[in-house]
């Protein structure tokens, strides 16, 4: 594209493709292992970093390059790194800036997978994790110590879906001089960019509401290219790197490729040599997926908060969280933030706790029972005994998750019919249903 600044809606559809030589309008999907080389020298600059191009699909690929170029403009950063998904995604950060000894500070309320990777996996390998209440943005810094090398955050909690204060916290982050590293996965780049507020590494996982649809996986890191890892607390970037030619990260890389010295380390350590590779096929995938996606998150994100408001008022429900009900106690500070929409998630419980909700999510129709979020169609699941169910009951509550909590990840469907199928699993038989479009003409 050209030097113009390009809308959101225009980069989703453009960001990242040039005209090649076949002239094709769709993205080609480049299924090759490996690259020619025009000659030795040539390859050898590549393999030096001294140039740029394709060695091995493991590495980088055409397709793949067109996705994180795009996901790079959409999130206002530097430059993007696609892996196989995004709990890849998060471990391949986290190893590309810390080692055996180093900690990161990390808040509590994660998916499940992630708070298990920070709990049991990381540890294991020497990187400690300390889990802290981010409701404060205080917590963290009084977790720092001289061993801790990031921060790590997830913008809207899952599941419970606290709104998490980015910038007060990446403020306590550069204060320390620590990279703030955000998982903006329930909010993707349409809702809320995160750099702008002062995220170092974003993380989204493809396999959500950026690919929509459920149909492939993977994750990607974004580098917002700001930040200075000369500043003392990352050997990993300032000594010699035995992992390529003894490079210093932080201080030998020419100045077009300084800025983005974290993305660099990933893609030619962990990525190369550990393997987590995304296929061009998925990455195609995604970037059909991208080219909806203000529509569908705008829309999403309507169809969220009808549901969120009927379930509020409903007389068999006990609780509701989203961002977007004024009676949230996220709404003040997601309401700052959020200016196109809350997202797709609503979570609540029932009167009648564990049973009443096992029996929901077994007798419910039009909502499909898996374990995912961000389809087109809506879905839902018992988060405490799937997705975190391998955390304890303890760490369950400690991060607010309920044994009663049911999720809901909203879809594109007409919001009257999700209304209709949560009453007839809600409401006694014979129950009058009424739509919110009449509640609203009543109003």
């Amino acid at each position: 594209m050209s030097e113009k600044k390009y809308r959101f809606e225009t980069l989703a559809l453009h960001a990242g493709q040039p005209v090649d030589a076949t002239l094709s309008r769709g993205v080609p999907v480049y299924r090759t292992s490996s690259y020619l080389f025009k000659s030795t020298e040539h390859a050898a600059n590549l393999f030096a970093l001294k140039e740029l191009g394709n060695i091995y699909t493991r590495l980088m690929n055409p397709t793949t390059d067109v996705l994180e170029q795009r996901v790079t403009q959409l999130e206002g950063g530097a430059a993007s790194v696609a892996l196989a998904s995004g709990t890849a995604a998060i471990f391949n950060a986290i190893i590309t800036l810390a080692e055996a000894g180093d900690e990161i500070v990390s808040a509590n309320n994660l998916y499940g997978g992630t708070y298990t990777q920070f709990d049991s996996i990381l540890p294991k390998l020497g990187i400690n994790v300390k889990f802290v209440d981010p409701k404060d943005p205080l917590n963290f810094e009084r977790a720092i110590t001289d061993k801790t090398r990031a921060l790590f955050i997830e913008t809207i909690g899952n599941p419970v879906l606290d709104y998490t204060d980015v910038k007060a916290i990446a403020d306590v982050a550069h204060r320390n001089g620590l990279p703030l590293i955000v998982d903006a996965t329930f909010t993707t780049p349409y809702l809320l960019k995160t750099i702008d507020l002062g995220a170092d590494i974003v993380i989204n996982s493809l396999t959500k509401w950026l690919g929509g649809h459920g149909s492939g996986i993977g994750g990607i890191i974004t580098d917002a290219g700001r930040f200075n890892w000369k500043g003392g607390r990352h050997p990993l970037f300032t000594e010699p790197d035995s992992n390529y030619h003894g490079l210093r990260w932080a201080i030998d890389l020419p100045e077009p490729l300084a800025p983005i010295a974290f993305a660099l380390r990933v893609r030619t350590v962990p990525l190369r040599n550990l393997g987590a590779s995304i296929s061009p096929d998925n990455s195609w995938i995604f970037i059909q997926g991208i080219e909806t996606l203000p529509v569908r998150v705008a829309r999403h994100s309507e169809n969220a908060l009808i549901i969120a408001e009927h379930l509020a008022q409903h007389p068999e429900v006990a609780w509701v969280r989203y961002p977007g009900l004024k009676t949230d106690p996220s709404y003040a500070l997601a309401s700052k933030d959020l200016k196109n929409g809350f997202g797709g998630v609503v979570v609540f419980g029932v009167k009648g706790g564990y049973d009443a909700a096992v029996k929901i999510i077994d007798n419910i129709k039009l909502f499909s029972h898996l374990a995912n979020v961000g389809d087109a169609k809506s879905l839902i699941l018992h988060p405490a005994s799937t997705s975190h169910s391998q955390l304890s009951a303890e760490q369950q509550l400690q991060s607010g998750l309920s044994p009663d909590l049911i999720r809901l990840s909203i879809g594109l469907e007409h919001p009257d019919d999700l209304i209709e199928a949560l009453d007839e699993v809600l409401q006694p038989e014979g129950t009058q249903k009424e739509s919110w479009l009449s509640k609203l003409i009543k109003k």
